[in-house]
């Protein structure tokens, strides 16, 4: 018999206690053991025992259930609560097979089509798991080991582990549960080394002692975060798995996927295996993000980072609660405590590193398509852009231009003038964006294709576990897969690229096939038969193996074998890329990438992969580029107007409007299929189209100072209405609209032949952002006129709105005085600011070549404050304020002291400036004033 206390950790304390057993020597500290979590009452315990027993008679009776009594303790358990015991696909679960786990094991009715349903076969309460044999104080938090005596069901326990716990903040927790007596592959990610305990923590940290459990509480409201004694604690070599219940079921991340922003707790799984394969819902996509928000009731939200780049699944199901099972590494846990849902992504992005500043060109509209036959013919489409006036920063081309596909290369004949178009471009203001491949064509005759010879030369391809180069298909045919785990690649990929750069003086680079993507399954000779390729358990990968349509999982890196490093390729590759543009441009980097993990923002933007021209696909772009702003990567966006498949002028119009507010915005489209530029459709939709490109670039200097907010302090760019309202239950589930920042409402049009659309409008005042009319609205639904050349764009109350007369390029655009919109609150006050540097350099806020303004509005008085300010402030001027909310017609209207004609229209004031001045002195701005500001 033993008898229990509970230990309560109030961190930074230490509180001491002793468990101890009868008869014992007292064991280390430690902590009580917990009832389970969904035994609330003896009421709650009676009825679920009560129906269940009823259940199983009338089947009993009906020949639905044979076979003896279940156990008790197996009836207990409620539905929803059942923790999956036999996650194995491709296995039909018998009593025996569950049983034979030490399982329990209830027939339920069969899901619905396309869903999972509820597990026959969970675990008991009392399954074996670990315990908590010691616990001992820490500089930074605790250290303890856990232990298990009797083995699980997979292969290769490890009987005891290490438990690291540190308080590293006082809004984030890091929980570290690893192998105590052997290393284990941990992702090599560079995160924060603090150097002392937290001093006020907003969270508090219990332990069960046995079964060992975690039990995380915010302390300002009690909620419990996590609870992992929900289920047992399985840690063996290839299947770590660990649960915990949720406090809600408002549950977002946990990508890369094609789903609604909220995800589905309805037996819902979701995996984590980069993949090649055009977004489809349920599949696992390109990247790996093991991270997710969760809301809370009363707007509080936290989010969990698992550190950790092996094949996993993520099970959701409606207790609410969660499983992670990885099938390598570490147990390592980051929680962060907000509490709002911005600090949590900003505390995430404290870990995983803040986004990259990006070039303000590549803020612009890009222009690709695979199929372009020619240089000629691109040439052409960029001439025809110019022709019609059509904004376009940057022209791209896909694996179209190179000889054989093969990289570093361009064909001599269908794009010899290519050279000359890259030229042309720059001397327009544009730029230009080319596509590379990690897959090295190997079929070249010896001494004829240098990027092939020098990296066998210097090893650094994947190698089979001979130690021969793996030998895949892609493009080119038969490839091999440079090994950016390697230092040395990053080198031989910066002098491939400076050698084409020479040539062809690119400005930006597209990465594609980086999960990677083998058009074999494995490589040209399959993979070997051992249990890297062939695990114990393989999550629910798409192929139902790792290595379908990719390299094998036993191929050696440097780092490691692939098994450990797949999810990290595309990083791994994006680090190398923009580190090789920074030296050859001497710029800020501009790379885009099909696959990302964690901190991958630093380096990369993202697009959402091989869509199609669909309503549907469209629509699940507002839920992807959410998703990638919670991932930290805020330079992201969707093919417009899709990539497969065959556009109509209506959808594509609509995708153009929703596009043009796509941090990133891209239109690209694939071979075969008609072209899908602005110019091939009518004057009518060309219109359209052209107008809400205008109007994005006249939105640079305020996305633009986005950007830098995210690059500074990990704000999101493109963001949930969640994020500016999460007390508001109503924006929980809203994924057909998005904001810029915090100000910008941005609804559009998702579906055919309808010319209004009904969007949700939160609590304030919001005004038309191209007429300034108000609505004042309660958090409702509202019905927005939508025509063809329409969509729906709302200033925020309380917004100043930094905007630009637009150009046909962001350095045109650049040139032309700013128009500040200013959205007055309901108290007649607004804020606002701007950044402005010369939108290419390197590191100028760490330089201080910069401006950043700041724009205020109190008392009828507006004013413009220098915060900062260098050589650029001198390209920043001022032509146009306009006033939107004012309720009565001023007296008159102030410019530093010197009165100015004006215009008031429906509680509008347009102050007649004169000529554009200089941001750089400031300014102040008096409505009705009798003092000169």
């Amino acid at each position: 018999m033993k008898s229990y206390q509970k230990l309560t950790t109030a961190v930074p304390q230490p509180v001491v206690c002793r468990v101890e057993e009868e008869g014992a020597t007292p064991a280390p500290t430690g902590h009580g053991k917990l009832a389970p979590w969904w035994v609330g009452s003896g009421l709650l315990v009676a009825a679920v025992l009560l129906s269940t027993v009823t259940v199983w008679v009338l089947r009993q009776v009906s020949g639905g259930w044979p076979g003896p009594m279940l156990p008790p303790k197996c009836l207990l358990v409620p539905e929803s609560h059942r923790f999956d015991c036999y996650p194995e696909r491709r296995v039909v679960v018998t009593q025996e097979l569950c049983e034979n786990r030490g399982c329990c094991f209830i027939e339920s009715p069969p899901p619905a089509a396309g869903k999972q349903g509820v597990p026959w076969c969970f675990y008991p309460p009392d399954f074996p798991s670990y315990t908590l044999e010691s616990l001992n104080q820490t500089a930074l938090g605790m250290v303890g080991l856990l232990v298990r005596t009797e083995k699980a069901y997979y292969p290769h326990d490890i009987m005891k582990l290490r438990l690291d716990v540190k308080f590293e903040t006082d809004t984030r927790l890091h929980i570290k549960i690893t192998d105590a007596a052997n290393p284990r592959f941990e992702v090599p990610l560079e995160v924060p080394q603090v150097m002392k305990r937290a001093e006020n923590p907003i969270y508090s940290l219990d332990f069960s002692r046995d079964p060992f459990g975690v039990l995380l509480r915010r302390r300002a409201t009690g909620t419990v975060l996590l609870n992992t004694t929900v289920a047992p604690l399985i840690f063996a070599d290839q299947f770590l798995q660990i649960s915990t219940s949720l406090p809600s079921s408002f549950l977002y991340g946990l990508g890369e996927h094609r789903s609604t922003l909220l995800h589905s707790l309805d037996w819902n799984t979701l995996t984590l295996w980069a993949r090649d394969v055009s977004p489809t819902e349920s599949f696992n996509l390109y990247g790996a993000h093991p991270f997710y928000l969760l809301m809370e009731h009363g707007g509080d939200a936290h989010g969990v980072f698992l550190l950790n780049s092996n094949a996993m699944e993520v099970a959701l199901q409606p207790a609410p609660a969660l499983t992670w099972r990885t099938i390598g590494g570490v147990l390592d846990f980051y929680i962060f405590l907000g509490p709002d849902p911005n600090m949590v992504i900003q505390q995430y992005q404290q870990v995983i590193g803040f986004p990259a500043m990006p070039p303000l060109w590549a803020l612009g509209f890009h222009l690709c398509r695979w199929g372009y036959g020619s240089s000629n013919e691109t040439w052409q489409t960029v001439r025809a852009m110019r022709n019609y006036e059509i904004p376009q920063d940057a022209q791209w081309n896909d694996i179209d231009y190179m000889d054989g596909y093969r990289d570093f290369t361009f064909d001599p004949q269908k794009f010899a003038s290519l050279p000359s178009l890259v030229e042309d471009l720059h001397k327009h203001g544009q730029r230009y964006v080319m596509i590379l491949d990690p897959g090295i064509s190997s079929t070249s005759p010896n001494g004829s294709y240098w990027p092939f010879d020098e990296a066998l030369r210097r090893g650094l391809f994947l190698n089979t576990t001979q130690g021969q180069p793996l030998i895949g298909q892609v493009w080119p045919g038969f490839t091999a897969f440079a090994d950016f785990s390697n230092p040395d690649t990053h080198q031989w990929w910066l002098e491939n690229l400076q050698h084409f750069h020479a040539h062809v003086p690119f400005d930006g680079l597209w990465i594609d096939m980086n999960e990677p993507s083998n058009f074999m399954d494995g490589s040209e000779d399959g993979c070997p038969q051992g249990e890297l390729d062939n695990p114990p358990y393989t999550p629910a990968v798409l192929g139902e193996s790792l290595f379908a349509k990719t390299v094998c999982a036993s191929a050696k890196q440097k780092a490691s074998v692939h098994y450990n490093l797949h999810n990290l390729y595309g990083l791994m590759e994006a680090k190398a890329t923009a580190s090789a543009l920074i030296q050859i441009r001497g710029q800020r980097p501009f790379v885009i990438s099909r696959s990302t993990f964690p901190s991958q923002g630093r380096y990369s933007g993202h697009w959402l992969g091989d869509n199609r021209s669909q309503w549907k696909d469209m629509y699940y772009s507002i839920p992807g580029l959410l998703s990638f702003s919670l991932f930290s990567i805020p330079l992201v966006g969707a093919d417009i107007c899709g990539f497969s498949g065959s556009t109509s002028e209506e959808l594509c119009t609509r995708w153009m409007q929703l596009g043009a507010f796509y941090p990133f915005a891209r239109n690209h489209n694939t071979q075969n299929e008609k072209a899908q530029d602005p110019t091939m459709f009518s004057p009518v939709a060309r219109t359209a189209m052209k107008n809400v490109l205008l109007t994005r670039y006249s939105l640079l200097p305020f996305l633009y100072t986005l950007f830098h907010r995210a690059h500074l302090q990990g704000d999101t760019v493109a963001r949930p209405l969640f994020f500016e309202f999460p007390q508001d239950v109503a924006t929980l589930g809203l994924d057909r609209q998005f904001l810029w920042g915090r100000s910008l409402l941005v609804t559009p049009v998702l579906e055919p032949g309808v010319d209004s659309v009904t969007g949700y409008v939160p609590r304030g005042v919001w005004y038309d952002f191209y007429t300034g009319s108000s609505v004042n609205s309660s958090g409702e639904m509202m019905k927005m006129s939508a025509p063809l050349d329409h969509i729906n764009l709302h200033v925020r109350e309380g917004t100043v709105l930094p905007t630009q007369k637009p150009g046909t390029t962001s350095k045109a655009t650049r040139g032309n005085p700013l128009r500040l919109i200013v959205a007055l609150s309901q108290s007649a006050t607004a804020w606002g600011d701007l950044f402005w540097d010369d939108g290419e350099s390197l590191d100028t806020l760490e330089q201080g070549s910069y401006s950043y303004l700041v724009f205020n509005v109190t008392q009828n008085i507006f004013t413009s404050i220098v915060l900062h300010t260098s050589s650029e402030a001198t390209e920043v001027t001022i032509g146009t304020v306009s006033i939107f909310g004012v309720q009565e017609q001023p007296s008159k209207v102030l410019l530093n002291g010197q009165e100015k004609p004006f215009s008031y229209l429906d509680n509008q004031v347009q102050p007649h400036l004169g000529a554009p001045f200089t941001a750089s002195v400031g300014i102040g701005l008096c409505l009705s004033c009798l003092i000169a500001v």
